[in-house]
């Protein structure tokens, strides 16, 4: 059987933000997003600190800066999204750029805040990255019961992480298959196979046979768990309350990020 435990982002390591408790290491990781979310465009020094910030926490979490940067560089192409944002607001006028019939102006009101989506987002992705790379997710998921986040999205999410490993695995069976029936002469120098439309037909097929797979599969499993008597609560041990360390790391970290949206409109 292939195994996909590669898809797991937890990275054990004996740091403090590792052994932090993981309620904490929530609701100060949503409170980085939502405070660089409010930072004011064009704060720099803000960003400046926000970035010093969870360099310190990737530092003492010993992943690596390059480790996390790695990862939070798979967002960048998204904030692509963003771009036109650089010619409709208004502001001053840069430069002009000719397309066509249009004229498009790059006004400086413009890159600015192309530039603060741009950074909001690297930040962002990098706060989630490092909670996901020092919790465990059974943790993750006994925390956002802690936080009190409705049962039934807790158990959605925590479904549909530990199927993707099934699906994951299924998808590489058919693969396998299909790679078993491709004959390859080691002489030709030539993939398996036949043209490129038979491969998007033989992918096509793949992924509607994944699909009925993970259909027919997912009602066994929900009959099987109404039958042992689940009725949407994943059961487990109660979290113990918080330690004094705890309290203060999440009231420092909260005043932190308080005085730097507040800072960033004061600027």
């Amino acid at each position: 059987m292939t195994h996909v435990s590669f898809l797991d982002p937890y990275q054990p390591r004996p740091s403090p933000v590792h052994h932090l408790d993981p309620r904490v290491k929530l609701i100060l990781t949503l409170s980085f997003i939502l405070a660089t979310t409010l930072i004011a465009p064009g704060a720099w020094p803000i960003y400046v600190l926000l970035l010093a910030l969870i360099l310190a926490v990737e530092i003492a979490s010993e992943l690596g800066v390059g480790f996390v940067w790695r990862r939070s560089a798979l967002a960048l192409p998204f904030v692509g999204a963003a771009v036109p944002i650089i010619f409709s607001a208004r502001g001053t006028a840069l430069f002009s750029v000719p397309l066509g019939p249009w004229l498009l102006t790059v006004t400086q009101a413009g890159v600015e805040r192309f530039i603060s989506i741009l950074l909001k987002s690297w930040l962002s992705v990098q706060a989630a990255v490092l909670l996901a790379s020092t919790t465990t997710f059974p943790d993750l998921l006994l925390a956002m019961r802690g936080v009190r986040m409705p049962r039934l999205l807790v158990a959605i999410i925590g479904l549909m992480w530990r199927y993707l490993f099934v699906l994951a695995d299924e998808a590489l069976r058919l693969l396998r298959a299909r790679a078993a029936r491709s004959s390859q002469l080691p002489t030709s120098g030539r993939q398996g196979g036949g043209s490129l439309a038979w491969r998007a037909r033989v992918t096509g097929g793949m992924a509607g046979n994944l699909f009925l797979r993970s259909f027919e599969r997912a009602d066994r499993i929900y009959g099987a768990m109404a039958s042992r008597g689940y009725d949407g609560e994943v059961r487990a041990l109660s979290m113990s309350p918080l330690t004094p360390a705890a309290w203060l790391a999440m009231v420092l970290g909260l005043l932190i990020l308080s005085l730097l949206v507040v800072l960033s409109y004061l600027l």
